[in-house]
């Protein structure tokens, strides 16, 4: 009440002078106008950013709001960057659409902005913007000795590259049939096995080890095999049945899907294989020229003559026999004492403790790059993106690309490629490589000490999310090839129809096919299996309408089983 009489006086006496002034003896018609002072313009003097930090790996990011400092209260502003990765939409500071950050490359940003006003006076002010660490990167620090990495799977890689340069050579040195004429590499069939078995056996590490790498990247920074592991390495030794500690069924007896069950064994099968190519190439040593059903020539020495090609056969089944049967059947098991996730976590005289280690060598068969989700689904499967992220990166700068580190292999490459072909959307490469991540920094935060159970139960967790997203992508890769096989063989008869395309699916298809049996955790149960296999044969059909529309219906039970057992979207699995 108070405040309000004051407030009333001070009305009145301000009243009562104006009419003091009004009943003076001046006029106001005689007092001269008064001139308009020109207003002056200032520049702005500060700028703002509301938030200064940004997440990783964000496509697009948004990061703030910009304003400035202006004594003129009313003006207006427009804001500009220096750096041509970001955009200013109004006054929101983010990124642009195809762009994003990442720590391990660039922790913060500088940047400089510049604000203009309506009257074109400008302020620039450099900005640091944070760039936020996520767990997205698979490398770890050593607890027993800092500074060094805790990650090691070196001994991994290079059996991925055995099994990738396997398939180079068979397609640059055996398929041709060049090689085998009178001026050609090969002499006769123990030459072309022999071959085949420098990868295989590796009976000879020294000569192996120092054979030029077939599988390119621009440059390497390892060039030979020694580069990779100066110990001897070899894929017969870690195949599916003969290295048997762990393995929760005995390959040798209950290899199934090729045959009756038992019949061969995984390295028995390979052996075929080899035996099949290198009779196909004594066949063009001898001058004969084989023939696919239709009574086409075969110039493809890697093609049979009823539908299958060995090269991928031999590829694909390798990834699943060696990669993945090691992977998730012993490294990242956890049935044997002493042995994969069992294993010692106490013991720090290396770098890393060994528990550690089984994981990283599990991880390095799915063959991930370490900064894997730094990567489109289109950069992996090399179908668009970045130019330089097209499958691996040089992501240290050092101007080559580290296998260890910078290329993805095989089955991290197919993950990408079934999440990149989804109708309705699904992650297998983020779900498996984060569960991998998880796991991993847990034994890193645990290093030195033995896991409690709870901690065993939420490592267990992890490696149950990253085997099972794992075997979904490649589940998924042979439903993808049921759908090629089944639209080659709709083409039988017409222009479209392609003899060496059709064996190449139906090869990857079986091969990866045959994996499925290895992870004892598979929702794949062994009498779906068998009826999956039964379904797709030995070999395709190719010849008689009849029988070949009833192939055609088998693979598609065969689609059925799988997706009904992996839970796949009925959308994709028509799809992949």
């Amino acid at each position: 009440m108070l405040k309000t009489k004051k407030s009333l006086l001070s009305a009145a006496v301000v009243a009562a002078t104006f009419g003091l002034t009004a009943c003076g003896g001046s006029s106001s018609d005689s007092m001269p106008t008064p001139t308009p002072t020109p207003s002056v313009n200032s520049a702005p003097t500060d700028i703002a950013l509301s938030a200064s930090n940004v997440s990783e790996n964000v496509t697009g990011a948004a990061i703030g709001t910009l304003s400035a400092t202006d004594a003129d209260t009313a003006d207006t502003f427009t804001f500009a960057v220096d750096d041509d990765r970001f955009e200013i939409d109004g006054a929101a500071l983010k990124l642009k659409a195809e762009n994003t950050l990442n720590f391990e490359q660039e922790a913060n940003v500088s940047l400089i902005v510049t604000v203009t006003d309506s009257a074109s006076a400008t302020f620039s002010k450099d900005i640091t913007l944070y760039v936020d660490d996520l767990l997205d990167y698979y490398d770890f620090e050593s607890k027993a000795m800092p500074g060094e990495s805790a990650v090691n799977y070196s001994g991994q890689v290079a059996r991925q590259i055995l099994i990738s340069d396997l398939f180079k050579f068979i397609g640059a040195e055996i398929s041709d049939a060049t090689a085998f004429d009178t001026n050609g590499a090969f002499i006769n069939r123990d030459a072309v096995i022999n071959a085949l078995n420098s990868y295989f056996d590796v009976s000879d590490y020294d000569v192996a080890s120092q054979r030029s790498i077939l599988t390119t990247t621009s440059p390497g920074a390892q060039t030979v095999l020694a580069d990779l592991s100066s110990s001897s390495k070899n894929l017969v030794g870690k195949i599916a049945g003969n290295d048997t500690t762990g393995q929760h069924k005995d390959w040798n007896s209950e290899f199934a899907g090729w045959g009756a069950k038992g019949s061969t064994t995984p390295e028995g099968l390979v052996r075929t294989f080899f035996d099949m190519l290198a009779d196909n190439a004594q066949t063009q040593l001898d001058g004969t020229v084989r023939q696919d059903p239709f009574g086409n020539d075969i110039t493809n020495i890697s093609l049979t003559s009823d539908g299958r090609d060995l090269r991928q056969l031999i590829q694909k089944f390798l990834s699943m026999s060696v990669s993945f049967s090691q992977g998730v059947d012993d490294y990242l098991d956890s049935d044997t004492d002493g042995k994969g996730l069992l294993s010692d976590h106490t013991d720090t005289s290396k770098a890393y403790t060994e528990l550690e280690h089984q994981f990283d060598e599990g991880f390095g068969y799915f063959g991930a790059a370490r900064d894997y989700l730094d990567y489109t689904d289109e950069e992996v499967a090399t179908k668009g993106g970045r130019d330089d992220w097209q499958l691996y990166h040089d992501t240290n700068g050092d101007g080559a690309i580290d296998f260890n580190s910078e290329y993805n292999f095989g089955h991290s490459a197919n993950a990408a490629k079934r999440d990149r072909g989804a109708t309705v959307a699904n992650d297998f490469s983020k779900e498996a490589m984060d569960a991998f991540l998880q796991g991993r920094k847990l034994l890193n935060d645990t290093a030195g000490v033995a896991l409690t159970e709870a901690q065993k139960t939420e490592l267990y967790g992890y490696r149950d999310i990253a085997v099972l997203t794992w075997e979904k992508a490649i589940a998924a890769t042979v439903v993808h090839y049921i759908n090629d096989v089944d639209a080659d063989l709709g083409t039988i008869g017409t222009d479209d129809f392609s003899y060496s395309t059709i064996a190449k699916h139906w090869s990857e298809m079986k091969g990866f096919a045959l994996g499925l049996q290895f992870n004892k955790a598979t929702p794949l149960n062994d009498a779906d299996f068998i009826t999956v296999h039964s379904m797709m044969g030995d070999m395709p059909v190719l010849t008689g309408e009849a029988e070949v529309l009833a192939y055609r219906a088998d693979l598609m039970i065969a689609r059925d089983l799988l997706q009904a057992a992996y839970a796949f979207d009925a959308q994709n699995a028509a799809n992949w």
